[in-house]
């Protein structure tokens, strides 16, 4: 993998503010690409556990799946609370990028669909636990394996 420079080294942010903004975000994009050779971002929920990035998707079906079958490198990119300021034409966000491969697990399924569950529900603890289990037999888990993680922030 190539290690770019940063061209914006004034906004180059540490590894604790990339977790933090990996912590924060709804939701991030992941990019895979395809047999085809043409690129697939999709938008999707995520959780991270400060080692890996979890994400949930249809068993064994999907654009997403199929590219991923081919290749299991990817890039995760968020955007965290982004703003715009239309005078000063710019616009104010913190962001992360992650490289990493990508593979299905059944040994942490569990785990990450209580800490997607945690992360989008955490007052109704009992709703997502019961759609755990009503899904549970229908849905598949990737975890990300992070290589390198960047941040960005324009403060």
């Amino acid at each position: 993998m190539i290690d770019y420079e940063m061209r914006r080294k004034e906004r180059l942010a540490d590894l604790q503010t990339a977790e933090r903004i990996l912590e924060k975000a709804e939701y991030g994009v992941l990019s895979t690409v395809g047999s085809d050779g043409f690129p697939y971002g999709v938008p999707l929920n995520f959780a991270y556990d400060g080692k890996k990035i979890y994400f949930h998707c249809a068993k064994n079906a999907g654009h997403k799946q199929a590219n991923l079958d081919y290749s299991d490198k990817v890039c995760f990119t968020v955007v965290d609370n982004p703003q715009v300021i239309a005078k000063e034409l710019t616009t104010r966000y913190g962001s992360a990028v992650v490289f990493g491969t990508a593979e299905k697990t059944e040994n942490n399924k569990r785990y990450a669909l209580e800490l997607l569950a945690k992360k989008y529900a955490p007052d109704l603890p009992d709703i997502g636990k019961s759609e755990i289990e009503k899904f549970y037999s229908v849905t598949d888990i990737y975890e990300i394996s992070i290589i390198k993680i960047s941040a960005k922030v324009n403060r």
